[in-house]
């Protein structure tokens, strides 16, 4: 029904203005005098079915405005003479046109809007994988909006793979906003897709997104434009569903939750180390840390967006306190609840991209270390 909806406004909107048409038409017939030819501004008919009604509706409404036009010009105004009713036959037919050649033209952009939405719509989809998302055991419920008006994807990334090394999940910040913050975004992202199935360790795969990003920010300098860089966290889960392991890295990123027994605790574990891009400036290699997972635990990492939205009053959106009184909620209703609470709260101003990664990983065979996501922009 909704995909009707155009269509059907396209016919009323026909059938209306024919009517105006007809009503102005048959009110010129009964007046007299030139000083009340009023449809002389019957113009505005077929030019405003141009901008809405399909082609074929547009000269079925510009034919009758001739016609009228030609009518009342022939008939109703006795007193004009011959060149005057020429001028005013040619005049209706050049609006009849010109309207034609304006619904044409916003037909074709309109066509070409729609397929150049298609595409994008396909290279975004490509970039970041729509959620629900499944990795071995794992399954990803969420949601993610870019501050950008129309746009899929901004300057946040996300992925789980599931590797010969373990379970390895990411998300990432990229520096700035439009075209060249979802470059650099593509290319650290690419890179992990990769290295996280042939690296060993967390360390190298953050190198390789480090590699990946120097050179995504030297072409950018060579062609004039900043150079970016990317906060990310890391992390691995491996061995048995009753006693994992796991290790976490954060390149600059902001801490992440644990939600253990209910209870909500901010962890800043593997901090310490530049975001990528700015690995070189130290010297130092980063280091991941160890982290030990129980069987019933939820981790909630998400970017700044989300931390640092602000309401009304200007205070910025609680998450942690939000989650404590969510926690018995399950992944795709949390991930519903979160957004709802999210653009509630900001009044559906976001000032950056949003990304919310509620982590449950449910092994098979009954254990309960679930991974569970949810992103939110």
């Amino acid at each position: 029904m909704p995909a009707n909806r155009p269509v059907e406004r396209g016919r009323g909107t026909t059938v209306l203005l024919i009517v105006v048409i007809l009503a102005v038409t048959a009110l010129d017939a009964t007046d007299v005098g030139p000083e009340l030819h009023q449809s002389a501004f019957l113009g505005i008919a077929p030019l405003y079915a141009a901008l809405r009604c399909s082609y074929r509706r547009t000269l079925l409404v510009a034919a009758v405005y001739v016609a009228c036009l030609i009518y009342v010009d022939s008939f109703t105004v006795p007193d004009w003479g011959l060149a005057s009713r020429i001028v005013a036959v040619f005049g209706a037919l050049l609006v009849a046109v010109f309207s034609l050649v304006l619904c044409r033209t916003r037909l074709q952009r309109e066509a070409l809007h729609a397929r150049t939405s298609l595409v994008a719509d396909t290279v975004q989809r490509a970039m970041l994988r729509e959620l629900p998302l499944t990795a071995g055991p794992v399954e990803a419920y969420g949601f993610y909006v870019s501050a950008q008006e129309g746009a899929r994807v901004g300057g946040d990334i996300y992925e789980a793979v599931e590797t010969p090394h373990g379970l390895r999940l990411m998300i990432g910040d990229v520096q700035g906003k439009g075209m060249p913050a979802i470059g650099a975004g593509l290319e650290v992202l690419a890179s992990f897709r990769e290295a996280a199935h042939h690296q060993d360790t967390l360390e190298s795969v953050a190198e390789r997104m480090e590699q990946a990003l120097t050179r995504y920010n030297a072409r950018s300098v060579e062609q004039g434009t900043d150079e970016r860089f990317v906060t990310a966290l890391l992390m691995e889960v491996s061995g048995p569903a009753g006693a994992p392991r796991g290790r976490v890295l954060s390149c600059g990123h902001i801490p992440y939750y644990l939600v253990r027994g209910g209870e909500v605790h901010e962890r800043r574990d593997g901090e310490g180390w530049l975001p990528l891009g700015l690995g070189g400036l130290d010297g130092e290699p980063r280091r991941s840390v160890r982290i030990h997972p129980r069987p019933d635990d939820w981790l909630v990492l998400c970017t700044d967006g989300v931390t640092e939205a602000r309401g009304a009053d200007g205070v910025f959106y609680p998450l942690a306190e939000r989650l404590t009184g969510w926690t018995g909620l399950e992944p795709a209703e949390l991930a519903r609840t979160l957004r709802a609470d999210l653009e509630d709260f900001t009044g559906g101003r976001l000032l950056d991209d949003a990304t919310v990664l509620v982590v449950r990983r449910r092994a098979p065979a009954g254990t309960q270390l679930s991974i569970a996501r949810a992103a939110a922009a």
